[in-house]
């Protein structure tokens, strides 16, 4: 086997291997784990600026190029927000010292010469239906997508088994993003705080608490979940009101 061909099944076998050596990316311990994921689901967890959506779009990426035909969906909140996500992938791809061809390439989405296809969508269930099959959803900034349009998502992977990758600061105790981290189930969870990311200064962090108050501080900076400070009862507090066990009643 030639030096060329084994470094390509390296890499094939080893995002983290690709990453450092086309990507011109050194993957901290976190995002080396999220890059060697094998499962089906993930949840990355993670404040502002920590890298997170650099490691969604390396994912991305070497998953269009070394499995032909697959299906890349990038969901965001926004269009703005999911066209953001889409450049990044596009930046770590003019970093290959040896791309791939692109049959297509506009500001949205891109095709491959292998038939992978990397398409980025806004929060749109109607848009988002148009698709089957795909092979990797990834929510970006996951606490601010409908629960809506996410359970429209699941069933998509039903057939293909695709991975279903959920990104994003925690928004509050409410949504999908909240129930399926806090939630006993069966996704990869991931939580980096800003004191753990190697490029956030311990000085900055703190100086952001006296700019922003200690309820916006933990939520971006420290991964929490806040309570809305306009609501009348806590989360738990709803949560231990509950009793399953009361059959409802039949109306009429």
């Amino acid at each position: 086997m030639t030096s060329s061909m084994h470094k390509n099944t390296s890499h094939h076998l080893d995002p983290v291997l690709w990453a450092t050596d086309c990507l011109e990316f050194t993957p901290d311990e976190w995002q080396e784990e999220a890059l060697r994921f094998t499962g089906d689901k993930m949840i990355l967890n993670c404040c502002r600026q920590s890298g997170k959506s650099t490691t969604a779009a390396a994912l991305a990426l070497h998953r269009a190029i070394f499995f032909a035909n697959s299906l890349i969906l990038l969901i965001s909140a926004s269009q703005r927000q999911s066209a953001e996500l889409f450049r990044i992938v596009t930046t770590l791809l003019e970093k290959l010292p040896d791309q791939p061809r692109r049959t297509e390439n506009n500001r949205l989405s891109l095709t491959f010469e292998n038939r992978s296809r990397v398409v980025s969508l806004p929060s749109s269930e109607q848009t988002v239906r148009g698709f089957s099959g795909p092979d990797m959803i990834i929510c970006d900034e996951a606490s601010r997508i409908s629960d809506d349009l996410f359970y429209s998502l699941r069933p998509m992977l039903a057939v293909s088994q695709g991975k279903l990758l959920l990104l994003s600061t925690p928004f509050g105790k409410r949504g999908f993003f909240f129930h399926e981290f806090t939630n006993d189930n069966d996704y990869k969870k991931i939580t980096i705080t800003a004191d753990k990311c190697p490029r956030i200064s311990e000085e900055f962090i703190k100086s952001e608490l006296e700019v922003i108050g200690k309820w916006w501080w933990e939520q971006e900076y420290f991964c929490e979940f806040k309570q809305e400070v306009t609501s009348l009862f806590t989360y738990e507090e709803v949560n231990n009101a509950l009793d399953y066990t009361i059959e409802p009643m039949e109306v009429n």
